[in-house]
């Protein structure tokens, strides 16, 4: 197998172990949000605000990360 096929693996096992570790991440926080939801129903409001942004940044973190290993690929 020569340097291309190599980037080519790379980048498709990158890319999958960038999908796998936000898809753990996103769902330990919904656990910990849901947790924290039945412990203080009070404060689901903000738990949940909380619980999106967090999300939202390990979504993007995790799409510039599959985007690099895809842009690599192309190297």
């Amino acid at each position: 197998m020569d340097a291309i096929g190599y980037a080519y693996l790379a980048a498709g096992l990158g890319a999958g172990l960038v999908t796998i570790g936000a898809g753990y991440g996103i769902g330990k926080i919904t656990a910990a949000a849901a947790e924290a939801t039945g412990r203080q129903p009070e404060a689901a409001g903000d738990i949940r605000t909380t619980a999106l942004i967090m999300s939202a940044l390990i979504e993007g973190v995790a799409l510039f990360a599959a985007a690099t290993c895809f842009l690599l690929q192309g190297k």
